[in-house]
């Protein structure tokens, strides 16, 4: 089961989707769902501005000045309305993090830019050194 703020911004529990469709008195659902469905996708853009300001007791104008300034970009739904993903409502909690130490949103966007190319620096490190550990192996026998 998985936790999920209702209304009231209390805690109940929902089940899997077989369970919901069951207890709405709809017919079950397939056996086995489609490989293509992911419940626990961490970048799929579900959340609206409002659902992620509330979680993270923010305005929803931090938000869309967060996008303005490029420091988080959401993904668009069809009618044009920011969908967040975990991932970018965990960033969102840093730079929240961040900007209350006193950065502002330029020295935020700077130090994620950072992290990122330091991250992929050390992809590429780790990168070459398998790459020169395979050629530094003796053969197999």
């Amino acid at each position: 089961m998985t936790p999920c703020s209702d209304a009231s911004g209390g805690r109940q529990a929902i089940g899997s989707p077989t369970e919901a469709l069951g207890a709405a008195g709809w017919p079950s659902a397939p056996a086995a769902p489609s490989s293509s469905l992911t419940f626990d996708d961490w970048h799929a853009p579900v959340y609206t501005v409002g659902q992620v300001a509330s979680a993270l007791g923010v305005q929803p104008a931090f938000l869309r000045r967060l996008d303005s300034e490029a420091v988080v970009t959401p993904a668009r739904s069809d009618g044009g309305q920011r969908r967040y993903s975990r991932v970018e409502i965990d960033r969102i909690a840093k730079v929240v993090a961040m900007a209350s130490e006193g950065l502002t949103l330029a020295g935020i966007r700077r130090l994620i830019a950072l992290e990122h190319e330091v991250a992929g620096l050390r992809r590429e490190l780790a990168e070459e050194r398998a790459r020169r550990g395979a050629a530094q192996a003796p053969p197999s026998p």
